[in-house]
């Protein structure tokens, strides 16, 4: 059930934001989304698009799924705004309400999985730095530390995240700090010698694409959950686009030259490079380090929210604290691997979902009223097949093939094809024209209530 809030004390659970709560400004959402752009697990990617590719078709790459990958969070963004509920909850609609459980239950797994691997990344970049200014690593207080922060901005709400955290402070430092790594990152690099150089090979330009769209795209679940909170849908959709791709897209390219230049080709080893570059490098990286705990934030939150749709009754804050604590237990307890496999496993979920959810919301006039979704079906199997057809697509045509050994095996035996052009874009059409087929199969409820 939903509770009064303000401020300084902004929880809120499934129903729908009141008028009096939609306060992010197209401007707040802009320093939001930058700032959840500006992530040291964004700039590693970086270590998995070169050397395989070259330093032009990794650009690229981030460009083209960049702008396909942040045209589709700002849809989801503007769905958001307009439903003003969480993104688990808007599924009931094209879903059913049972049928939300599904995606439901991986988005919690993949903000739990997201949480943790924060935690890990923020982790090695604090024990890099405390080692290089006071020589002590003493990387489970880092752990504990920057869990335990997580789980107070959490317990923020977004509204009071962004106005008295991000806005006031976060973003000045962030920004400051960005400049100055990237000019640290630029001053030394033979710019020309790594334009030319060629690529070491072993992935395709696709594969790049397709990994920067998964980045971008394992958000577009957890967007609604802001955005419900946004003053109008253009601003959803261009404040969350426009500062997501400024934020990515800057540390991608920061990662790729520092791969590139710097010859780091593990991921966790980009932290203690730049920790060991000197005192305002490594201040610099503290600044960054310090913004990364907004992703572990938003994974912690929208992890509780997300639940909340299976148990509305749920108790938001105990629901954060223990989110919060499972992360920073499985941060302590694992190590940072098949980060790749993980990213690309994400979008073959949730683009196809997306092509499903636009679909469905296009054809009930670009709107959802509020019985669509709090008194959808129990189960809207038409739109559940097109998702998981979509989700087949993108194995079928993904190289190499993702997943268990099992369902690795399962895919090759159906004699996969590489049609040149990724995994993405055929599996969100394919899904999506299903929901544009399916839909009409008669599971919507009338479209003649009004909207709230």
């Amino acid at each position: 059930m939903s509770r009064t809030v303000n401020d300084r004390a902004p929880t809120w659970g499934i129903e729908p934001v009141p008028e009096r709560l939609r306060k992010l400004s197209v401007g707040d959402l802009v320093v939001l989304w930058g700032n959840l752009g500006v992530s040291l697990l964004v700039l590693v990617i970086g270590a998995l698009l070169v050397p395989a590719l070259s330093l032009r078709d990794a650009l690229l790459a981030i460009l083209v799924g960049g702008l396909i990958g942040n045209a589709m969070v700002g849809a989801a963004a503007l769905i958001g705004a307009d439903a003003r509920v969480p993104g688990m909850v808007l599924l009931r609609a094209p879903l059913g309400r049972r049928g939300s459980y599904v995606p439901t239950a991986l988005n919690a797994l993949q903000c739990l999985g997201w949480a943790t691997f924060e935690l890990i990344i923020i982790a090695a970049a604090s024990s890099a730095l405390s080692d290089q200014l006071f020589g002590f690593r003493a990387r489970w207080f880092w752990t504990i530390l920057f869990g335990v922060l997580a789980a107070v901005f959490a317990l923020l709400g977004p509204i009071g995240f962004v106005r008295r955290v991000l806005r006031k402070y976060a973003v000045w430092a962030v920004l400051a700090s960005l400049v100055y790594l990237t000019w640290w990152a630029f001053s030394n690099a033979d710019l020309h010698a790594l334009w030319n150089a060629p690529s070491a090979g072993g992935t395709s330009i696709w594969l790049g694409i397709d990994l920067v769209i998964a980045i971008t795209v394992s958000w577009v679940p957890l967007v609604p959950d802001y955005s419900r909170f946004a003053t109008d849908r253009p601003g959803a959709f261009w404040g969350t686009g426009i500062g997501y791709f400024l934020g990515g897209t800057w540390m991608l390219v920061l990662g790729v030259v520092l791969v590139l230049d710097r010859n780091l080709t593990d991921p966790v080893d980009i932290p203690p490079a730049v920790a060991a570059a000197g005192l305002a490098a490594a201040l610099a990286l503290f600044a960054v380090t310090f913004d990364e705990t907004d992703e572990a934030f938003a994974n912690v939150y929208s992890a509780a929210v997300s639940i909340q749709n299976v148990i509305p009754s749920a108790e938001q804050k105990v629901l954060v604290l223990g989110i919060a604590a499972l992360s920073t237990i499985g941060a302590l307890l694992i190590q940072l691997r098949n980060y790749e496999s993980f990213l690309l496993l994400l979008g073959s979920f949730f683009v196809p979902l997306f092509g499903v959810l636009l679909a469905d919301w296009l054809l009930s006039g670009a709107r959802y009223t509020r019985q669509q979704i709090f008194n959808a079906p129990a189960w809207r199997p038409e739109l559940l097949a097109a998702w998981v057809v979509g989700f087949l697509v993108y194995h079928w045509l993904h190289e190499p093939p993702l997943g268990p050994s099992w369902w690795v095996d399962v895919v090759e035996r159906t004699d996969p094809q590489n049609l040149g052009v990724g995994a993405s874009l055929p599996s969100f059409a394919v899904s999506f024209v299903l929901g544009l087929a399916l839909s009409t199969f008669g599971s919507r409820l009338p479209q003649t209530a009004s909207k709230w």
